[in-house]
């Protein structure tokens, strides 16, 4: 089973826009424990930086310098049959991997 990576990007005006990115899971990781991986290396167990992680920027069209951030929120890790689109063709493992370089 491929596991989806849901996140989010809100704005100073709480206006959120929803993202998600599908790996492989070549080594079948349970999802609750890939959730506990994530949280434990992202700031304040939910935030990152899209950039870093190689994973779609979420930020509106609109986005204003002074008022928003770039920061987005990660959402829940899950099972899912719909196929891989990372455009890294990373397995979950090797995205935990740039989790644990990546954030900070």
């Amino acid at each position: 089973m491929n596991i989806r990576f849901e996140y989010l990007y809100r704005d100073a005006g709480n206006f959120k826009n929803w993202g998600a990115v599908v790996f492989t899971n070549a080594n079948n990781y349970d999802t609750s424990y890939l959730n506990d991986c994530v949280r434990k290396k992202l700031i304040d167990s939910e935030f990152f930086i899209s950039d870093r992680l190689n994973v779609p920027n979420l930020q509106f069209k609109d986005h204003i310098r002074e008022l928003d951030h770039d920061w987005h929120e990660f959402h829940l890790i899950e099972p899912t049959t719909e196929y891989p689109n990372d455009k890294k063709f990373r397995d979950i493992s090797e995205f935990i991997e740039t989790i644990e370089t990546s954030v900070g």
